[in-house]
């Protein structure tokens, strides 16, 4: 057993399938193909793990608590989903035979969702520097980022929409040791070089080099102290640069209601309806009763399909795809609310 990972082979899974190459690239360099003994433990029932595992051959078995067992081929229908996906875990997954799998991150994989989806809406002015044929995926490798992953998703479009382009030469400084902060900046081409002065070294230690997708320039806007590094090019490249004010903003939660699951469906019962914004290879799987699917990326478009008079609880598996979704229909004066944590711990 010896299955290469590759961006074809993740394409059989839901709901990798819908994501860009670029992002399943990533994911191909971030993971690989496991393998486990028959008998070996994969899940256990009552994990809170936030771990999505795809079996890519053998089969699998699934102990219910008591004592039913349901076995899943690796060709089968149910495979293309992850397995016991709900959390807490309702079942113990077991290799009913020497399997291969694949375990990826459950956040990482909803932050390239929500990105997929939310993040390229209004940026044509950056898609220049994102082409299919570069090697300079920085949208790719920013989205990897914990920097990154920690800003509201309603956020994301206008993070891009507020980025400015800037060229460099190599040897242009970037930002220097003791100035005060004033942008946040993403390395899009190019690498930089930082360094730090010291009493004894007035050139300069060399401290990193930093290639496309990393960032740099956060500390001093969030410390609001000066600048303990200073950034220059090594190379020829460009960088997106964010204002102080505009990152700082950005990196609040705008002013979204959440509901927990027992509020939302008292507005359920009172006229109100589910949306689910997830993708329909996720809404197939699974789904609340009467919800409406309209995918995160067709929200702009189906807008006129929706009722301006009723109150949508809005959902998807976490939250974040959620979150992007109620903020553009509040925008536009819909009633909107959010499934607080989405649907993880919600039968559904």
């Amino acid at each position: 057993m010896d299955t290469p990972l590759t961006t074809q082979l993740l394409k059989r899974f839901a709901p990798l399938e819908s994501l860009k190459w670029k992002n399943l690239d990533a994911l191909c360099r971030k993971t690989q193909v496991a393998i486990a003994d028959q008998g070996e433990v994969l899940l256990k029932q009552g994990d809170s793990d936030q771990r999505l595992i795809y079996l890519v051959s053998g089969k699998l078995i699934l102990t219910n608590p008591d004592g039913t067992i349901e076995i899943i081929e690796s060709d089968s229908v149910k495979a293309r989903r992850p397995i016991s996906e709900s959390l807490p875990r309702k079942y113990t997954v077991t290799a009913g035979s020497a399997v291969e799998y694949i375990s990826l991150d459950a956040d990482l994989l909803d932050v390239m969702l929500t990105w997929d989806q939310a993040g390229t809406y209004e940026v044509n002015d950056l898609r220049s520097l994102d082409n299919d044929t570069g090697q300079n995926h920085w949208m790719t490798a920013l989205l990897q980022t914990r920097a990154f992953r920690k800003i509201p998703a309603a956020n994301i479009q206008a993070i891009f929409m507020r980025l400015e382009q800037m060229d460099y030469q190599a040897g242009d400084p970037i930002i220097k040791q003791g100035e005060e902060g004033d942008f946040f900046y993403i390395i899009t081409a190019g690498t930089c070089a930082v360094t730090r002065e010291t009493p004894l070294n007035s050139d300069g230690i060399r401290l990193a080099v930093l290639a496309v997708g990393e960032t740099f320039g956060e500390e001093a806007l969030i410390t609001e102290n000066k600048r303990n590094a200073t950034v220059s090019m090594l190379t020829s490249g460009k960088v997106m640069r964010l204002s102080k004010a505009n990152f700082q903003a950005l990196l609040k939660e705008p002013t979204i209601e959440k509901v927990e699951y027992s509020e939302a469906q008292i507005t359920i019962a009172n006229g109100g309806k589910w949306l689910d914004v997830r993708l329909p290879s996720e809404f197939e799987a699974s789904h609340q009763p009467g919800a409406i699917n309209i995918p995160l990326y067709f929200i702009r478009l189906k807008l006129s399909s929706l009722d301006p008079d009723a109150q949508y609880v809005v959902y998807c598996d976490t939250g974040r795809r959620s979150s992007a979704a109620a903020f553009i229909l509040i925008e536009k004066g819909y009633n909107a609310c959010v499934l607080q944590d989405g649907t993880k711990s919600v039968d559904a």
